[in-house]
């Protein structure tokens, strides 16, 4: 975590964001005179807000924060309407936690709202809130929420000066192709079976199999990706757990030093989220701890029951994603290298049209969406690149992959640069280049191509050419090898599968 790499130090600017905007949120909730159920609920409202909000610009995330309250407030009431009644409860748990990940199919905003509402029931099944409760609680969520939007959107809104983050979505289809729809029904299967064997372990702290379970889905769209998070969520637990055993159960809820602790958690959780869930589930494991510690019930059975529930949730899900309408691996990754290449073709024409003197096209938001496409790539490969992966020979097909689509990359950052540049010129040579280059995309995308070799580069036909177009060329020449190269290891692996998993 500490030596992955942070361009523009943007992890780094989240993690201290998030720090400011929570605090003031749980200030400001303290100043009001709320009661600390109300003022955790207003710190969870805010560390949503600023975690789960990612659309592409700052206005789409504000109207998304906007709408946090709409669904989570209804759900809040429902959750405390239904506390004491359980079987209703439990039903209505299920529906949410389905719910919630079935309206990721509509991007960033649905992934938002989804998590906030399915939050908004935990904490109730975690304060054990009651209806007489809501309006402080209603209060207190909306309060965190102005605050901490005054701190991202107003003190520190960095996202002005960058450009829009491109985010893909998941592969499409209709019914239960889409896999948002296959994702949301084996999540309410897992969180049926998380809920009811949590139960056998615990009658009052069963919810945290529930949400154990339902966390393991989140940001994943295969079963290998599935499992490979379960794993990572009770490693995480785990080491959470030993840190508590040191830091929280002797602090015994002092307010001070708790606070402080609490704040170096939610710095954790922001700086690792992007490179480590096993190290942002440490800093959660710590940051309940010391919740359950100023609630005054922090205990070492309690962290070991916390772990033993973390373990049902885990195994919920990986029955649900082997069993129920599973996802695999392989169709999942091929259509993430089938998204990217297409952003190369795209890339790659609109840096041709810039150097042949449109001022409209612009292939820099198709370079930064490629790097995006790559980086889902490379997650859904995750279970192959597994240290306890076993399958040797996929792994270096997988490590092969991934290389040369890095490659990729920097070919298509090195073009789109180059065509920015204001005096670049047209050369016919560049219109053979981009052809040879849609040639090699064809040979990757039609299963039944031939597989094509790289052409060498048209010599010039005078020493006059521009400097950038030249350097076009060399990029060009270089993405159609590199496009070639990627043939041998994507050819092999589709007949017996990059990934069975």
């Amino acid at each position: 975590m500490f030596v992955a790499p942070d361009p523009g130090r943007l992890r780094l600017r989240s993690a201290v964001r998030a720090v400011l905007g929570i605090s003031t949120a749980v200030a400001a909730c303290g100043l009001a005179g709320h009661a600390l159920s109300a003022v955790i609920t207003g710190g969870l409202a805010a560390l949503l807000a600023l975690f789960t909000v990612t659309d592409a610009t700052v206005r789409a995330q504000a109207v998304t924060t906007a709408l946090l309250p709409a669904v989570g407030f209804p759900v809040l009431g429902l959750a405390a309407g239904l506390q004491g009644h359980a079987l209703p409860r439990d039903l209505a748990f299920v529906a949410v936690a389905g719910g919630a990940v079935y309206v990721r199919r509509w991007g960033p905003r649905g992934h938002a709202l989804g998590v906030f509402a399915f939050m908004m029931f935990f904490v109730s099944q975690f304060l054990r809130t009651v209806p007489g409760q809501l309006p402080e609680l209603y209060a207190a969520v909306v309060l965190a929420l102005l605050a901490s939007s005054a701190v991202r959107f107003g003190l520190w809104c960095y996202e002005r000066r960058l450009p829009p983050a491109a985010v893909p979505a998941l592969p499409g289809g209709r019914g239960l192709a889409r896999t948002t729809t296959r994702q949301a029904v084996q999540a309410a299967f897992a969180a049926a079976f998380a809920l009811v064997a949590g139960q056998f372990l615990s009658g009052e702290r069963w919810y945290w199999a529930v949400g154990a379970t339902w966390w393991i889905f989140v940001n994943t769209a295969s079963r290998g990706e599935t499992l490979v998070r379960g794993f990572r969520r009770i490693l995480g637990t785990l080491a959470g757990i030993a840190v508590s055993l040191v830091a929280a159960v002797p602090l015994d809820g002092a307010l001070a030093p708790t606070a402080a602790l609490v704040a170096v958690c939610v710095f954790g959780i922001f700086y690792s989220a992007p490179v480590s869930y096993t190290w942002m589930m440490l800093a959660v494991t710590v940051m309940v701890g010391l919740l359950y510690g100023l609630l005054g019930v922090l205990e070492p059975g309690l962290l070991a029951l916390r772990l033993a529930e973390t373990g049902v949730g885990a195994l919920g899900a990986a029955l649900a994603v082997l069993f129920v309408l599973p996802v695999t691996t392989h169709a999942t990754t091929d259509a993430w290298i089938a998204r990217a290449l297409h952003c190369v073709h795209g890339c790659t024409t609109a840096a041709a049209r810039r150097l042949a003197g449109d001022p409209e096209a612009d292939p820099a938001p198709l370079a930064a969406e490629l790097e995006v496409l790559i980086g889902r790539a490379r997650l859904s490969l995750a279970p192959l690149l597994h240290p306890l992966s076993p399958l040797r020979a996929r792994k270096a097909r997988a490590r092969r992959v991934l290389a040369l689509l890095d490659d990729c990359a920097r070919e298509v950052r090195g073009l789109a640069s180059v065509a920015a540049d204001p005096v670049a010129s047209h050369d016919a040579r560049l219109a053979a280049a981009c052809r040879r280059v849609e040639i090699a995309l064809g040979a990757l995308v039609a299963p039944d191509a031939e597989p094509v070799a790289p052409q060498p580069a048209a010599a010039a036909d005078d020493a006059s050419h521009h400097p950038v177009t030249e350097a076009a060329l060399r990029h060009l020449h270089g993405l159609e090898k590199v496009l070639v190269d990627l043939a041998v290891p994507l050819r092999s692996s589709r007949p017996s599968a990059l990934v069975r998993s």
